[in-house]
C-alpha cells in the first residue's frame, strides 16, 4: 500500500523560508506528475507547484519566483523550498502523486503558518 509521508511544516515569520518534504512508500508503477497543492482558510484547494515525467513544471502565480519544486535522489520523493513566505500563505499543504494506472494518492498535509 502507498502512504505519501510529508514533513517540513510549521511556524515562520514573515520572510521566512522552509522546505517541505514528500516520499512515497511502496511501489508507484508509472508515475504522470508529482507536486503540491495546499488549503488556505476559507478557500479551496488549489495547486502550488507540480513537475510532470517529462520535466515540464508548473507553479500558481502567486508563488513564482519564490517557491522551487524538486524531485529528491530517491524515487518518488518531492520537495518544496519556500522563500519571502508572507501570511497569506498560510494553510495546509499536501503532495500528490499522480500515476498513470493508479489514480492519485495524496499526503495527510503539513500546516505552514506564517506570522507578520
Amino acid at each position: 500500500q502507498v502512504q505519501l509521508v510529508e514533513s517540513g511544516g510549521g511556524l515562520v515569520q514573515a520572510g521566512g523560508s522552509l522546505r517541505l518534504s514528500c516520499a512515497a512508500s511502496g511501489s508507484i508503477y508509472v508515475v504522470n506528475a508529482m507536486g503540491w497543492y495546499r488549503q488556505l482558510p476559507g478557500k479551496q484547494r488549489e495547486l502550488v507547484a507540480s513537475f510532470t515525467s517529462i520535466g515540464r513544471t508548473n507553479y500558481a502565480d502567486s508563488v513564482k519566483g519564490r517557491f522551487t519544486i524538486s524531485a529528491g535522489n530517491a524515487k518518488n520523493t518531492v520537495y518544496l523550498q519556500m522563500n519571502s513566505l508572507n501570511p497569506e500563505d498560510t494553510g495546509v499543504y499536501y503532495c500528490y502523486v499522480n500515476s498513470q494506472y493508479e489514480g492519485t494518492y495524496w499526503g495527510q498535509g503539513t500546516q505552514v503558518t506564517v506570522s507578520s
